[in-house]
């Protein structure tokens, strides 16, 4: 009997997530409320300081509340690393090319833009110089995982302000690797015992990137014509799941960002015979996985310090919201994009990201933040990530406005079919 309320338990939080897939976000769908919302309502209802927070008044709601919010993170983690595969999936490298000015200069300055101004701040309020750098590095980043599927469900990913806004997440996917180094750099310096050791780790990720590349081009292309050949739908499947698994790991292992990895995988397979074939193969695994990455999400907000703190934590999402909006709305008119594309690109950047938690939780790790403070600021980041389908919503409503007043302003710019 034991052994069966065991096994039970250890499947509950799957069973659990099942039931949130297939009967919560098919009614939202209904109601025409976004399934991100819904799985991250979700989350935050079965989580520990939704539904947990009660069991022990109630014991019952312990079969209503995922346990292991931990190990429901760690395979959350895949969803983002198979999101950008389907996004190199979708590319090639000649337009990954021709998008090199928004990718490396809108995007580039985005995140120096918006991470001198958070960190300037951030000193003028008070924190040292090494915390206040911190935060500013970890609130310019953005959700890759909830805007892209948004943008993808509202057909706009090819939009001016699409366009603008992925180059922008692409960047800022880069940077999380050279991010993460320098709070090694910090860590490892603020005891005066300087060490070239933390700096010595960009250069297995270069030679790591680079590697990715030369393997990808000899091995990944032969080996999925030779298991096509095969025409067993089965072995095409693991194939597929070892290729974006397998570049993900090999990422992880010089230093890169899993997701970093699998978008290389996605992007040498973009031109070849087999991508449709690839992409059908791996779409209900990408949407399970997001699912599960959002749920993650609403279980780590901690709604305690929301109730402790409430004027403090959203005043603190706002704040931020609103200047990385700031920034990013007057970079983007910078790159001449238009007025309505560069506020729907705003809307979409101002919130907090998934990797900014990566960031924080690294600085704590670190001591170079104060633990009470990373923990008000991850949920305020956690907060502002509610937010990003009413953004989207927002932002999609001024572009029906403004296509409705001038159907012309569909059409990209001079400057941004350039880019």
């Amino acid at each position: 009997m034991m052994a069966g309320d065991t096994a039970g338990g250890d499947y509950k939080d799957v069973v659990l997530f099942l039931a949130t897939a297939g009967v919560v976000v098919p009614i939202l769908r209904r109601w025409k409320i976004s399934p991100v919302l819904g799985f991250l309502a979700a989350g935050v209802l079965l989580g520990p300081f939704g539904l947990g927070a009660l069991h022990q008044s109630l014991p019952w709601l312990s079969y209503l509340t995922i346990e292991s919010p931990s190990q429901v993170a760690h395979l959350a983690e895949f969803g983002v690393v198979f999101l950008l595969f389907m996004i190199g999936l979708e590319l090639s490298w000649d337009r990954l090319w021709t998008m090199r000015r928004l990718v490396f200069g809108l995007g580039g300055l985005q995140v120096i833009a918006c991470a001198t101004a958070i960190a300037v701040i951030a000193a003028l309020l008070g924190h040292g110089a090494v915390s206040a750098t911190v935060l500013g590095m970890a609130l310019a980043l953005s959700s890759t995982a909830i805007v892209m599927p948004l943008l993808a469900e509202q057909k706009r990913q090819h939009s001016m302000a699409g366009r603008a806004t992925f180059s922008v997440l692409l960047l800022q996917d880069l940077a999380v690797a050279p991010i993460l180094v320098t709070i090694a750099f910090l860590g490892s310096h603020q005891d005066n015992d300087f060490s070239f050791k933390p700096l010595m780790a960009f250069a297995p990720a270069a030679l790591g990137l680079l590697g990715l590349v030369a393997l990808g081009r000899l091995v990944l292309r032969p080996m999925m014509r030779s298991v096509a050949r095969a025409d067993s739908p089965e072995l095409f499947m693991a194939a597929s799941l070892l290729v974006v698994i397998g570049a993900g790991l090999a990422a992880a292992m010089v230093g890169l960002s899993m997701a970093l990895g699998a978008f290389i995988a996605g992007l040498l397979l973009a031109e070849t015979e087999h991508r449709k074939q690839i992409e059908r193969t791996v779409e209900p695994f990408k949407g399970l996985l997001l699912g599960l990455f959002f749920v993650s999400v609403g279980i780590s907000l901690d709604l305690s310090r929301l109730a402790a703190a409430p004027v403090l934590i959203v005043g603190l999402m706002v704040g931020v919201m609103t200047l990385n909006g700031a920034i990013v709305f007057g970079l983007a008119r910078l790159w001449r994009l238009r007025r309505a594309a560069a506020l729907e690109t705003a809307l979409l950047l101002a919130a907090g990201g998934e990797f900014s938690f990566v960031v924080l939780q690294s600085a704590m790790t670190e001591k170079l933040l104060d633990r009470t403070l990373g923990q008000t600021i991850l949920v305020a980041s956690t907060l502002s990530m509610f937010a990003i389908p009413m953004l989207a919503a927002i932002s999609a409503a001024v572009r029906r406005r403004v296509l409705a007043a001038n159907p012309a302003a569909s059409a990209p710019s001079v400057q941004h079919r350039e880019t």
